[in-house]
């Protein structure tokens, strides 16, 4: 089995090298022990997978930490949280620098007790699937934003990705990538273990019921979050909706993107939208079972956007930056136009906006971005350079201020 390197890798032993503790986030399977193991193979490694291990570290917490002595790297730690009281004290007797490392798939969870436990000493990453610049050998690793140096930068390494629709198909889990396993297979082992393990831990429900909102959820991938319609599919409550939409986005299968927030703009739109982290997971439940049958059915609009979204999110995870407060969408009615408007993406840095169209187009026109000008509304923010990012084979700008480039430059 093959080990792809990470794009995180230089992040992650620079934070733990400068830091006395580490939390490396992320959803099941998409590499975190592999990770660790491989970039810190001289840490002691325990897993509180393992069922008599969490026992001993709650019970006799003293001997765990004799057995297992620092450097420690501790897996799925989220499932005895109670040891962080402990592993504080540990921390404040000394000013070794990576004394422990922590993993743990219960992203939002796990962060809270971080905060109440470690605050100040644990500095924390996230570790998505693999993305296209770590499956086609890029060594270029800086987060997405369309400007002239980035552009610049990004030219220097480009790569062929004609094959686009197999990639979006396959999804982005390492196992699919490192070895021979077989597409159904792997998803169907996947959403048993996910059941299994992580949404029998966090609530008391039918596995079957949850695995119909799972797939209700994922034909919804790209679209406004809609508790009622969810609720009314699946036949469960509203209440019961919006607790299993946050458990997904906890344990790394959705991420909500929020629309943006200014008081120029009165009548945008206050909902988030949804995605799915993982587009072959999402082509699994909802019975996508070719690259041809997904690039030419109704869904490829909305899991193309899918895709080009989770690839920018990476893009910021892989460079250890907090993308939660630098990516936005926005949908509204403003006054030139009957109808809402909408601008897919908004990525906010250092005082200006960047608005980014996702088609599934070759042929990019300047209208795709006719929404744009209502960023200019906005005071004290500058509107930065627009991108349409689509299927196009070369870059190609549409304005000054507006440059269609292919999938390949994210």
């Amino acid at each position: 089995m093959a080990y792809i390197d990470r794009a995180i890798s230089p992040v992650l032993q620079k934070r733990v090298e400068s830091g006395k503790c580490l939390l490396l986030t992320g959803a099941r399977q998409v590499g975190k022990s592999t990770l660790l193991k491989h970039q810190f193979p001289d840490y002691n490694m325990v897993s509180f997978d393992d069922r008599m291990t969490r026992l001993q570290a709650k019970e006799e917490s003293k001997l765990f930490f004799l057995n297992n002595p620092c450097p420690l790297f501790i897996d799925e730690v989220q499932k005895e949280n109670g040891i962080l009281e402990d592993v504080k004290l540990i921390l404040d007797a000394s000013e070794e620098r990576g004394q422990f490392i922590f993993s743990g798939s219960q992203k939002l969870e796990l962060m809270k007790e971080m905060s109440e436990s470690l605050a100040g000493r644990v500095s924390v990453l996230e570790l998505s699937g693999l993305s296209q610049r770590e499956i086609r050998g890029v060594c270029f690793n800086r987060h997405f934003i369309p400007d002239d140096d980035y552009i610049s930068g990004r030219e220097e390494d480009l790569k062929d990705y004609s094959d686009i629709w197999d990639h979006i198909h396959k999804g982005s889990y390492p196992e699919m990538y490192d070895t021979d396993r077989e597409w159904q297979d792997f998803y169907s082992s996947y959403v048993e273990t996910y059941l299994e393990r992580d949404i029998n831990e966090l609530i008391a429900t039918d596995s079957v019921i949850f695995l119909k909102f799972l797939t209700a959820v994922a034909a919804r991938t790209g679209q406004m979050l809609n508790y009622a319609n969810i609720a009314g599919v699946v036949g469960v409550s509203e209440p019961t909706v919006k607790t299993w939409i946050s458990i997904l986005e906890r344990t790394g299968v959705i991420f909500l993107l929020q629309p943006y927030s200014s008081g120029a703009l009165l009548r945008a739109i206050k909902t988030p939208k949804i995605y799915f982290r993982d587009t072959g997971l999402a082509c699994y439940l909802t019975r996508w079972l070719t690259p041809d049958a997904l690039k030419n059915s109704a869904v490829a609009g909305s899991m193309f956007e899918t895709f080009v979204i989770s690839e920018i999110l990476r893009s910021f995870s892989n460079e250890g930056m907090d993308y939660r407060f630098s990516v936005f969408y926005y949908r509204g009615k403003d006054r030139s136009s009957s109808g809402e408007n909408e601008i897919d993406l908004i990525i906010e840095e250092n005082g200006i906006l960047y608005p980014i169209e996702i088609k599934m187009t070759g042929n990019p026109k300047a209208s795709m971005s006719g929404t744009n000008i209502v960023l200019d509304r906005i005071p004290e923010k500058k509107r930065g350079m627009g991108a349409i990012i689509c299927l196009c084979d070369r870059k190609l700008y549409l304005r000054e201020n507006l440059v269609a480039l292919p999938v390949s430059y994210i």
